[in-house]
């Protein structure tokens, strides 16, 4: 139990750092959402919203794919993993990958038994190296065949891939004909961090279908399944409809997208996100009993501090999360995290430091 010194009191906080989803929705995507609900549209998807976003997405990526819109994360990675493989192949992917360690069973229940095989990461990341060790371990038949190499952009470890890291990815998924998923829960912001264009970050490199996530970046709710692999989304909307992530109100989800896509403000918000984080790891490194864990390269930090300072804050009232990636405390920044809120927790934790 933590006893507070009396000079710090209970805070009220309106913002917090224990998870993007903790936002509210940004103007623009707001914006849209409200538009869309004047008047009447077509429903599932047939509606003037639907095919805006989708085609801002061909725009965005410079090709055309298809775009599927579903309620959440986890239902658009399982149903596109599921969509990829069948039931007695496998998936190859990182130890602290979120379909591992977060998604209760769903990509394996969707894909109707799919085995998920992990490997160590370097830095929350798959290497080439692993990939094929995982894949030469077993070829017989007695052993799930692995069909899918699944990577989290950015990783669950605030770290993100570099282009030259996708496709030497790529190349061994070529060699041993593996289908490649991308978990982009926050894609927006590894493309903000890294300064490339998406095209180059997924289907120039033999990204298969990507989980485009919006929650995390500003948006009400909705995540986009981008399949460059047109072939692979063959009756996917039948997917969709079984698994009860068939939108009747479409328009409600692909309108914010249409909004964030139109004005920029999916990567506006997450350039603000990155730089909130940014700012707290250089506010974070002024103290000597706090360790930075891993490269600050998207929008969480990740540290090591004393127990004492953890169950201070806690008792403070900041919501954060110790027990996310691989060990530490997270702190997560979102597209409206400001300046107070970072001066604030700086100041509290230089209090239960001292």
């Amino acid at each position: 139990m933590c006893h507070l010194p009396k000079s710090i009191p209970m805070r009220s906080f309106t913002q917090h750092f224990a998870s993007d989803n903790c936002s509210g929705f940004c103007p623009e995507s707001l914006d849209y959402l409200v538009q869309a609900n004047v008047g009447h549209a077509l429903s599932y998807g047939d509606d003037e919203w639907t095919a805006k976003a989708s085609n801002g997405f061909r725009e965005l990526f410079e090709t055309d794919c298809d775009v599927f819109f579903v309620f959440n994360g986890t239902a658009a990675n399982s149903l596109a993993l599921a969509a990829l493989c069948r039931s007695y192949h496998s998936i190859i992917c990182c130890d602290s990958a979120h379909i591992e360690t977060d998604e209760c069973g769903a990509p394996e229940f969707f894909s109707k038994g799919s085995k998920l095989l992990t490997g160590p990461g370097c830095e929350g990341k798959l290497t080439p190296t692993v990939v094929e060790a995982i894949v030469r371990k077993r070829s017989d038949i007695h052993y799930p065949k692995p069909k899918v190499i699944s990577v989290s952009q950015a990783t669950e470890i605030g770290t993100v891939y570099q282009v030259a890291e996708i496709a030497a990815l790529h190349e061994t998924a070529a060699r041993f004909n593996l289908r490649i998923h991308m978990d982009g829960a926050r894609f927006a912001n590894a493309v903000e961090s890294l300064g490339e264009k998406p095209a180059e970050l997924t289907w120039k490199n033999g990204v298969d279908v990507l989980c485009f996530g919006g929650t995390k970046n500003g948006m009400p709710m909705g995540e986009a399944i981008i399949f460059f692999n047109r072939d692979l989304a063959q009756d996917f909307d039948f997917h969709c409809k079984q698994a009860g992530q068939l939108a009747s109100k479409m328009r409600m989800i692909s309108a914010p997208w249409a909004g964030m896509l139109e004005t920029g403000a999916w990567m506006h918000c997450a350039a603000q996100a990155n730089a909130a984080a940014r700012k707290l790891e250089q506010r974070l490194r002024e103290f000597r009993q706090v360790q930075i864990l891993f490269p600050r390269e998207a929008n969480s930090v990740f540290v090591e501090m004393p127990p004492s300072a953890v169950d201070g804050l806690h008792a403070i009232g900041w919501r954060f999360y110790s027990f996310i990636g691989v060990g530490g405390a997270r702190f997560m920044c979102s597209w409206d995290t400001s300046d107070e809120t970072i001066d604030a927790l700086i100041a509290d934790l230089q209090t239960v430091l001292s």
